[in-house]
């Protein structure tokens, strides 16, 4: 690789990757949609051309990506669809048919290899098993959100079948925390709510927990060692709410809550949260969709990286280093108060 296009490229993903890539000496066109989020996150990385640009007007910004070696894909639509309301149309628009109209764009530009970063969304098993790359998600157990990304994937795969001279290879992260996280995303939040003592208990379900910056290194592995058309695994190391508390009370001395949050409290919660929000017009705490993601998906996040580890060499730090960097990135820019208003909670 001489010359990578990234997309999402300001993302918590997309920067680590950014930052990665650079570092191995690849010159980086970083995909934003704001130049001004790109200055604060990739202002300080050298040999990136910054690309101002939007998923659903690949024509917009197509032209720049002739000259590169290999495009990797990080952008997609997520946190919004756990806002509440329906975001079916701007699901497909993103995922789906933005990422059909990427890989035509990249092609006629001539790249001919692509990394595309799926998701564990599109994978299933039975409670308590350990999941693997060929327990392929039934539509009928996904959400709007998973089914946009099961349509994106098959997107991906059938171009691979009408383009025999195309290369691409699949990387499935986890629940991903880490520093970088200017969004910042679902995870980063949790981890802003428990430094302000804003999270009332503990929830139920379980999640598998990864580093970003180790799945950045899973997608370029996978650029040079990947097989065509295969799916690896990056989720991380599975948990419950209650393990990743303590970690967080042990890498941050903050007191972690105690509580256990019952199931029909946190849907009486979500029920407020989403017509608070209409109101407010303000972000939604708690959504009906995490809620009931949050129950479907509970004890099904165990996943197995033999194949990653052997065709990859995937390896995942101590998750204490995460969530250590991820708050001290935090504090670094601005995200954590100390004002006695933001140490009050609920």
């Amino acid at each position: 690789m001489q010359t990578a296009f990234v997309t999402g490229a300001t993302g918590l993903l997309g920067n680590n990757l950014v930052r990665s890539l650079a570092a191995k000496g690849v010159a980086v066109r970083a995909l934003v949609r704001s130049a001004e989020k790109a200055r604060l996150q990739l202002g300080d990385v050298a040999e990136v051309e910054i690309v101002s640009g939007d998923m659903a007007d690949t024509a917009g910004f197509a032209d720049k990506l002739a000259g590169s070696d290999i495009l990797f894909h990080t952008a997609a639509y997520f946190r919004d669809s756990y806002g509440g309301g329906d975001h079916a149309s701007a699901l497909h628009d993103t995922n789906v048919t933005g990422t059909k109209n990427l890989l035509e764009a990249a092609y006629k530009a001539g790249i001919r290899k692509m990394v595309h970063i799926s998701s564990i969304a599109v994978l299933d098993g039975p409670r308590g098993a350990w999941i693997d790359e060929t327990m392929v998600r039934a539509r009928k157990n996904a959400d709007p959100y998973y089914s946009s990304k099961i349509d994106t994937d098959e997107v991906v795969l059938a171009f691979l079948e009408s383009k025999p001279d195309f290369h691409a290879s699949l990387v499935l992260p986890g629940w991903m925390h880490g520093p970088g996280d200017r969004g910042p995303t679902s995870a980063g939040q949790v981890t802003l709510d428990f430094l302000h003592q804003k999270l009332p208990g503990i929830t139920p379900g379980t999640f598998s927990v990864v580093d970003a910056r180790d799945v950045a290194e899973a997608a370029i592995s996978a650029a040079t060692r990947g097989r065509r058309g295969e799916r690896y695994l990056a989720a991380g190391r599975h948990m419950a709410m209650a393990d990743l508390f303590a970690i967080y009370e042990h890498v941050s001395g903050v007191p972690a809550p105690k509580a256990k949050l019952p199931t029909w409290l946190l849907q009486i919660v979500a029920s407020f949260s989403e017509l608070g929000a209409r109101v407010s017009k303000k972000p939604v705490l708690l959504s009906q969709a995490t809620v009931k993601l949050m129950l479907r998906e509970a004890e099904r996040t165990r996943f197995d990286h033999n194949k990653s580890r052997r065709e990859l060499g995937l390896e995942f730090r101590p998750i204490e280093d995460t969530l250590r960097d991820e708050i001290a990135w935090f504090k670094a820019n601005g995200f954590v108060s100390t004002s006695p208003e933001a140490q009050k909670g609920y």
